[in-house]
């Protein structure tokens, strides 16, 4: 579903990703740890058109999308939620949805609502506050809400940056196990998550990036036996 080749990019003269490579198979869940500053945010810009590589090549379902803008990514099935939520704190829950849901909106008639139903059945929390002010969410509805608003567009890749930042535990536990659940429906993720242990249990690859680089990737079982992941990424966090 996505494929980044030897990607180089960054901000100015200041170079971020050094020939980054990364593949999600479709149906997937693939997650990206590492430290702060090791190049995982910047990564999902690249592959969302927020941020253009300077060199390499982006792939999406086969498809060069390396120059495409994000409003072309958008329309052509990539989703991206970014980190700290981002919903529009003044319209309602349910405002919110429809416009996640915009480049759908010449769509069959009612396909905004039947999907929006669908998102609000995956956070059933929502479903009592559709018509409250999303600023007045609490920070794990606002994150389940920004998701929900990512899957109105039907995406064939929803991208997640650090779902589970500033969060408590149960939240946590109940928003990846939706993705869990959205990845057996068959829809492709790719998570950027420094919560490591919160990652490995739903990940089916993950890669470890440090300073702009991949520095290994494998399946959650292999890493999970490197003394240096349990080191540098297993020390503490989510533990349910």
């Amino acid at each position: 579903m996505l494929e980044v080749r030897e990607v180089v990019a960054g901000y100015g003269r200041l170079e971020v990703l050094h020939r980054v490579s990364v593949q999600v198979e479709t149906g997937e869940i693939v997650a990206v740890i590492g430290a702060n500053g090791a190049g995982k945010t910047t990564l999902l810009r690249v592959v969302s058109g927020l941020l253009r590589a300077s060199n390499g090549t982006v792939l999406l379902d086969g498809v060069d999308v390396t120059r495409l803008p994000a409003e072309r990514l958008a329309a052509a099935g990539l989703a991206h939620v970014p980190e700290n939520r981002l919903v529009f704190p003044t319209l309602s829950v349910e405002d919110n949805l429809t416009l996640g849901g915009w480049t759908r909106r010449r769509g069959p008639r009612g396909e905004t609502e039947s999907q929006r139903q669908r998102a609000l059945d995956l956070f059933p929390r929502l479903q009592t506050r559709r018509r409250q002010p999303a600023g007045t969410l609490s920070g794990g509805e606002q994150q389940m809400l920004a998701i929900a608003r990512g899957l109105m567009a039907r995406p064939k890749l929803l991208v997640l940056d650090e779902p589970s930042v500033g969060l408590a535990p149960k939240v946590i536990a109940e928003i990846f196990a939706t993705l869990a659940r959205l990845r057996d429906d068959g829809l492709t993720i790719l998570l950027v998550e420094q919560n490591a242990r919160a990652a490995f249990k739903v990940a089916d690859r993950v890669y470890v990036m440090d300073r702009g680089e991949v520095a290994m990737d494998g399946n959650p079982t292999e890493l999970l036996t490197d003394q240096r992941v349990h080191q540098a990424y297993l020390g503490g966090g989510y533990t349910a």
